[in-house]
């Protein structure tokens, strides 16, 4: 009898230890897409700001990054290290994307803010992934240019916003909304990279079963 109270009570703390890793396994699966929808959100905010004023922010540069830092503290702690690539990584790919950025700002192709907010989107990425994040913003970059030699030399909006993209083109500037560009480029490299995939999404839970 004091055998089968012992096997009763084993397998209830075996169970209720399993509830817990599943319940915190959830959690940070959460959290990681919280934080992937959030860096979307902002990147959709920043592109607006851009087009609106041709500014972005430093702020939304600061929830970027620190969305990324959550999310990889998070993943980091529940074991599933296939979402991620090494920390050392994520930072390569920051610092080689500074310094291409602020080659461009060099050249007046992009701005200062520009710089900052596409160095804190690159943390999303791999050193091994960048490239993909750099060649479709640079596609919609190209995009943009040819929007803005239209908008300069047809001028078909009567009356845009004072300040705006539009309005500075049709003025004469020479100006394009890179944060557009960046933004783009990150959301792509987000579905490409596949981190809503399904593979992803399910390697969070290996963590469960060898706890």
């Amino acid at each position: 009898m004091p055998n089968l109270l012992w096997g009763r009570s084993s397998f209830s703390i075996d169970l209720s230890t399993e509830m817990v890793y599943i319940v915190i396994v959830m959690i940070v699966l959460i959290i990681f897409l919280m934080c992937i929808f959030v860096s979307l959100g902002v990147g959709v905010l920043a592109a607006m700001s851009d087009i609106k004023t041709m500014t972005i922010p430093n702020a939304y540069s600061a929830y970027m990054g620190v969305s990324f830092a959550v999310a990889y503290s998070a993943v980091t702690f529940s074991g599933a290290e296939s979402v991620f690539s090494s920390l050392g990584s994520h930072l390569l790919s920051a610092g080689l994307m500074f310094l291409f950025t602020f080659a461009l700002f060099g050249l007046g192709m992009i701005g200062a803010a520009d710089s900052k907010f596409g160095t804190v989107c690159a943390l999303w990425f791999s050193a091994k992934d960048l490239p993909v994040y750099i060649f479709y913003m640079a596609v919609m970059g190209g995009v943009l240019g040819i929007a803005s030699l239209v908008l300069q030399r047809r001028k078909p909006f009567a009356e845009p916003a004072e300040g705006s993209w539009v309005a500075q083109v049709q003025g004469g500037a020479s100006k394009v909304p890179y944060g557009v560009a960046i933004s783009f480029g990150m959301g792509i490299a987000f579905m490409i990279l596949g981190y809503f995939s399904p593979s992803v999404l399910s390697s969070f839970l290996p963590a469960t079963g060898e706890a």
